[in-house]
């Protein structure tokens, strides 16, 4: 028989990467994971991913704003792992990007590493999206974008994106 995989805690598992995890965690035999969702948000979708309500599986769904930094150790609390993908982010154009994203992406990363901390979790995976390595306009076009290149703040400020 195989040994029974530790939970995990999946921050942003609403969101479309975040749905995608929580489904490869299951297709991978993970039975106890910690769903992790912005309050009010409608995880539904999460209840119809295949494997999810088996007998043998414990999804559970918790509402935790990131910046909530009690929300977040609930969710946490009992995990062996966490996978931070939550992170604010707008269609619109934000009035103050650092207020409204950089701050609390920022503090949110910080909530997850103090929860994992206090609840003494074995692994933390945070993940970030290609904002973190474009816009860089000085990269050298024929060089492809990798772990050594990364957005110029000077260039997003220049042009009010952070």
């Amino acid at each position: 028989m195989a040994k029974q995989k530790e939970a995990v805690c999946v921050t942003g598992a609403n969101g479309f990467i975040g749905s995608w995890l929580v489904r490869t965690l299951l297709d991978q035999g993970y039975t106890k994971i910690h769903a992790s969702i912005y309050p009010g948000s409608d995880p539904s979708h999460l209840l119809e991913i295949p494997g999810a309500t088996d007998a043998s599986v414990s999804l559970e769904v918790f509402e935790a704003d990131v910046l909530d930094h009690d929300a977040i150790c609930k969710a946490v609390e009992g995990c062996q792992g966490v996978f931070h993908v939550a992170s604010p982010c707008t269609l619109e154009d934000p009035k103050d990007p650092q207020e409204e994203l950089v701050m609390p992406a920022v503090q949110g990363t910080l909530n997850v590493l103090e929860a994992a901390k206090k609840f003494k979790v074995r692994r933390v995976v945070v993940t970030s999206s290609i904002s973190a390595l474009v816009p860089n306009p000085s990269w050298p076009r024929e060089k492809v974008f990798d772990d050594s290149s990364w957005t110029d703040l000077d260039y997003c400020k220049s042009r009010q994106v952070i």
